[in-house]
């Protein structure tokens, strides 16, 4: 939790901005927590830090939030009900994995070639996949190499992790869309994550779709927060 606290600070440039039991609103122009000129908000555990990127906004959601609790804040209802939202981006959930609670796929060793991060079959599996799921698993944006399942030859699976601050390896998992249900995306995920806690990395794992976060919980991840941006008038 600490470590996880301490990235989503860095992102925010809030620095020591979660305390306990507590809602903090901070003005930060610059936040990471959304796309610019928006509302960003993440939950961990029973704390919650919002970056809005004026000082008028900030007062108005200061009044609009006082009430609701740390959790709330990532929950578009909730938001919704209290802002008067025009947009709104998520929620994802933020899930974290240690070297004590990770669950590495049965043979996954074996079963997983390594690829160079911007190798062509990557292209083609992202393509196959189509743009809302590759843009959602942002594998071309991955900086370890590619962990990848062939089927027939083909790459059916593949994951890898990006480098955030903090020493965070953030996890992207794409599998073709033929081949989903089978356990690949587990198999090529365990050893992305293997790979990012030897070299002493924080594995995180943000997803949306039900499925995405099944598979991380199965390796042994631990659902600590949520992320959601929202757009105000």
């Amino acid at each position: 939790m600490d470590r996880a606290q301490e990235l989503w600070e860095e992102l925010a440039r809030a620095p020591r901005a979660f305390t306990p039991h507590a809602v903090h609103v901070i003005v930060s122009p610059d936040s990471g927590l959304c796309p610019p000129g928006w509302g960003g908000a993440v939950s961990l555990g029973d704390s919650a830090v919002v970056t809005v990127p004026s000082a008028r906004t900030a007062a108005a959601v200061r009044a609009a939030v006082s009430d609701l609790p740390a959790a709330a804040l990532t929950d578009p209802a909730s938001v919704s009900a209290v802002l008067p939202v025009t947009g709104i981006l998520g929620p994802a959930a933020l899930a974290y994995a240690s070297p004590e609670g990770f669950r590495p796929a049965v043979g996954a060793s074996s079963a997983v070639e390594r690829l160079p991060a911007g190798h062509p079959a990557l292209r083609i599996l992202e393509e196959e996949a189509g743009r809302s799921d590759s843009a959602e698993a942002s594998l071309h944006e991955i900086t370890s190499p590619a962990f990848v399942v062939r089927e027939h030859g083909r790459v059916v699976a593949a994951a890898g992790h990006r480098t955030w601050p903090c020493r965070t390896a953030h996890i992207s998992v794409l599998t073709a869309p033929g081949s989903r249900g089978r356990g690949l995306a587990r198999t090529a995920a365990s050893a992305a994550v293997a790979e990012a806690l030897s070299a002493g990395l924080l594995p995180q794992w943000r997803a949306r779709p039900p499925a995405s976060r099944r598979v991380a919980a199965a390796l042994g991840f631990e659902e600590l927060g949520a992320q959601l941006s929202f757009e105000l008038p």
